[in-house]
């Protein structure tokens, strides 16, 4: 987890606490899991122990985690309500989930140009090493596609692009595995095209090129969309 930096627009102990309540409404700290013990969340988000006490107290007085004397911290057993989105079952709500990641996606990739994170890079980095394996190998690894954009969204360092991306995992994995099958119509080409895409995304991205990172990703999922249309996009107005 990349060091959280004191911002002039947002104070660490908030920041703090929209990364814990992030990982709790993700399920990555599950109701009733103790919560790592403090000296380690406080060493892991780069912060002291007066920061993340401050940030626990706040997830106490919500009602999302209590304390055990003596035991931790525990994620109390509730549901957190998640982004409500329904499911994907014909190509026109494809179609509207390309469109709305262009909105949100391209947005996000301006601001993770402008907020390079290290950690962050290294993690998109990995994601786009597991897709040029896969396109060695003459696959599409929709799991390394999906941990790429997560990336990208994360490096925005904006919880509410990651927490949509995520709510929206399985709508997107249908447009991806959806695409990946296109991709193999023209084998090893259409493979390598997507992975200079994303390699073209992220070098933009590392080096700071705000705008270009913007426009590659927007020239990246329009291309994925057209791809999956072959070109002929549906007319949404009376579907």
């Amino acid at each position: 987890m990349a060091h959280l930096k004191q911002s002039t627009r947002m104070p660490l102990a908030d920041k703090v606490y929209h990364t814990l309540y992030t990982r709790i409404s993700n399920g990555d700290y599950p109701p009733n899991q103790k919560l790592p013990p403090e000296m380690q969340l406080a060493e892991e988000l780069g912060v002291s122990r007066p920061v993340l006490r401050a940030a626990l107290e706040r997830l106490r007085d919500e009602g999302i985690v209590h304390s055990r004397q003596g035991a931790g911290n525990y994620v109390r057993p509730i549901q957190i309500a998640p982004l409500g989105f329904a499911r994907v079952e014909t190509l026109a709500d494809i179609q509207r989930c390309y469109e709305f990641r262009i909105t949100i996606e391209t947005d996000a990739t301006w601001l993770a140009a402008q907020r390079r994170n290290p950690a962050i890079l290294a993690e998109i980095e990995a994601a786009l090493e597991q897709l040029r394996a896969a396109t060695g190998s003459m696959q599409h690894r929709e799991d390394a596609d999906f941990a790429f954009h997560v990336g990208i969204a994360r490096g925005a360092n904006n919880q509410y692009y990651e927490a949509t991306l995520r709510a929206l995992r399985n709508h997107i994995n249908v447009g991806m595995k959806l695409h990946g099958d296109a991709l193999m119509t023209d084998g090893q080409k259409g493979l390598e095209g997507v992975l200079r895409e994303h390699a073209g995304i992220f070098e933009a991205v590392r080096d700071g090129r705000a705008d270009e990172a913007r426009d590659q990703m927007r020239a990246h999922l329009e291309h994925s969309r057209d791809r999956l249309f072959g070109g002929s996009l549906l007319d949404l107005r009376m579907r």
